[in-house]
């Protein structure tokens, strides 16, 4: 036996407008994985025509990141050049209750 849920009314489907969804499509977020995951996400979005890739990360995995872009500039793109790096600090709140800050990074990354 199966359960249907109601019909959801129009007033609750709200659409996102097209360009904010478009400018946060284009970011990879860098965490715990291995470096190829990340590659293979960064192609997944070149071969789906976008131009411009964004890869954010920040504390440790800030040499994955950059791991990842040259990975990706030396085997997988030739043509890939950096558009953009931006470099900052986060202040976190800790467990404790403490502030701590934390090093970012951002790197734009484009395709002719």
């Amino acid at each position: 036996m199966t359960e249907e849920k109601p019909a959801e009314p129009d007033s609750e489907k709200k659409e996102k407008p097209k360009e904010l969804v478009k400018t946060s499509e284009n970011v990879v977020l860098i965490g715990r994985k291995p470096v190829m995951n990340y590659v293979v996400a960064c192609l997944t979005f070149f071969n789906s025509g976008e131009k411009n890739i964004c890869v954010k990360a920040r504390g440790r995995a800030i040499s994955t990141a950059v791991d990842t872009v040259e990975l990706l500039r030396r085997a997988f793109v030739k043509d890939l050049s950096l558009k953009n790096i931006t470099i900052g600090t986060e202040e976190v709140q800790r467990e404790e209750g403490r502030k701590s800050n934390v090093s970012t990074i951002e790197i734009t990354m484009t395709r002719p």
